[in-house]
């Protein structure tokens, strides 16, 4: 099984070391890695470089944002599953990636998700946040459930006959995504029960009030598209985030 992983990037010097050696270190051999950088124009481009041997593809032009980068990447892949890693992001062990596809093999599902820590900006041993998913109910959609997005791995021919993300979204297409596959079209999903990924706080959907409020409205717009639900939902979604705060260890 081929594991496709995508990461969009643009201007992460500071970053994008660690994300390239977490996924140069994996334990799993059969990973197609391929970066979609926006015209980075502040050394990004000449890291990446430096990491020929670890990358399968690059792409180096400007974009429409990072659903449109990351769109790109869904064009060239052509692994069995799909899986991205944030430009911030790493992963928790070099084991993350086999244990994705031993889940696959034994689940047969078309798709999974993990567990995600928040982590500090500046310290990524440090937790701040924890997002402990738990075992998927159909249901728990209609009262804001959602898996953490970096986690969450679709098998190829997913993307290829429900579509990939929605670019008039501009922070929350990757929502919009889970509903469309997990409760529009009822696509398989299975939990697997480990942090996968390391998050540092700080991304575009949280790191100013204005985004915040953007996000709310675009998180509605995706409930309403995907008949899903209305603001009843979108409460409940962002009251569910609260337990995350207070929890660093998995239960």
């Amino acid at each position: 099984m081929k594991i496709s992983i995508i990461t969009a990037c643009y201007n992460n010097a500071e970053t994008i070391r660690d994300t390239l050696n977490s996924v140069s270190q994996q334990t799993y051999a059969d990973i197609e890695y391929i970066i979609i950088d926006g015209a980075s124009a502040d050394g990004t481009l000449e890291i990446l470089k430096s990491y020929n041997n670890s990358i399968s593809k690059l792409v180096s032009e400007p974009d429409n944002g990072i659903y449109d980068a990351l769109n790109k990447g869904l064009a060239l892949a052509s692994g069995d599953v799909v899986g991205f890693l944030h430009a911030d992001d790493v992963y928790t062990n070099s084991d993350v990636l086999a244990d994705v596809a031993a889940c696959f093999k034994t689940s047969e599902t078309d798709t999974l998700y993990g567990d995600l820590v928040y982590v500090s900006k500046d310290d990524t041993s440090k937790i701040v946040r924890l997002w402990e998913s738990g075992v998927f109910n159909f249901s728990e959609l209609k009262k804001g459930w959602m898996p953490p997005h970096p986690t969450f791995f679709v098998k190829r021919n997913i993307y290829e006959g429900l579509g990939n993300f929605d670019t008039s979204f501009r922070i929350a297409a990757d929502y919009d995504l889970v509903l469309r596959f997990l409760f529009s079209h009822k696509v398989s999903t299975h939990y697997l029960p480990k942090v996968l990924i390391k998050m540092r706080t700080g991304g575009a959907s949280n790191k100013s009030l204005s985004n915040i409020l953007k996000k709310s409205k675009e998180d509605l717009r995706a409930l309403r598209k995907n008949n899903v639900g209305g603001l009843g939902v979108l409460i409940f979604k962002n009251i569910r985030k609260i337990p995350q705060f207070f929890r660093r260890k998995r239960q």
